[in-house]
């Protein structure tokens, strides 16, 4: 088979079984699908279809951030792309993704690139979180109502901001949410405003670290910000 027939044989394999989320992030309690999951659950499949994958590393970033206790944090972005061919015919296909990672160690690349591969596989064979390969395994009620019910459209800034972040990328968040929190119970919004500026983060992150805080805490830092923000000027006059 060619390399699409391949990949589609694949896709086939995994929509009936999928990746469930076992894996769970203790800092933030939340579960996700590991690397070590997709790797049990793709190689065999990869290996009956005849289907390879070849990832080849295009570009790293690296910076270097200071983690909540004062140790150096870093940052790897990579660009990769893996080369999906028909151990039979040869033919490829090739797709490209990024990868993203923190570790205090020297572990962060090694991370990017796992997320790279993994979100590769997930987009390329559409691996769902369950297998759904019998129609009696699931009922489903409908309400009766006596007009449309209206369907909720994602479009407040902050909708899906939290979950597009990586997952050390959100521990890292946590580590500034939680400091920030512990300065806004010691009505210090200053500083805990402060604390955030002073982390240079993209506006992405800001946005979804804005997610982490309660409307009390978001206003007291609303306040913090018109206040730096007036100072400039106040000193100007």
């Amino acid at each position: 088979m060619n390399v699409f027939q391949a990949i589609n044989a694949v896709q086939r394999d995994l929509a009936a079984t999928g990746i469930g989320k076992d894996s769970e992030n203790t800092f933030d309690k939340y579960k996700f699908r590991g690397i070590d999951a997709v790797y049990n659950a793709l190689s065999p499949l990869l290996a009956k279809h005849g289907l390879c994958v070849l990832p080849r590393m295009l570009n790293r970033e690296v910076i270097e951030r200071t983690a909540k206790g004062g140790n150096a944090l870093f940052y790897v972005t990579v660009e990769a792309e893996f080369d999906l061919v028909s151990a039979e015919d040869g033919s490829k296909h090739t797709v490209r993704t990024f990868g993203e990672a923190m570790d205090r160690g020297d572990k962060a690349t090694n991370k990017a690139m796992s997320a790279a591969y993994k979100y590769a596989a997930f987009q390329t064979f559409a691996i769902p979180t369950e297998g759904d390969n019998d129609a009696d395994a699931s009922s489903h009620e409908v309400k009766a109502t006596g007009r449309p019910q209206a369907r909720h459209i994602a479009g407040t800034p902050t909708e899906g901001a939290w979950e597009a972040m990586g997952e050390e990328e959100q521990a890292f968040l946590m580590e500034i949410a939680t400091q920030a929190i512990a300065l806004l119970d010691s009505e210090d919004a200053v500083a805990a405003h402060d604390h955030i500026q002073s982390q240079n983060l993209s506006s992405d992150e800001k946005i979804a670290l804005w997610t982490r805080f309660d409307s009390k805490q978001r206003s007291a830092l609303k306040r913090a910000d018109a206040a730096a923000k007036s100072k400039p000027a106040q000193e100007a006059a």
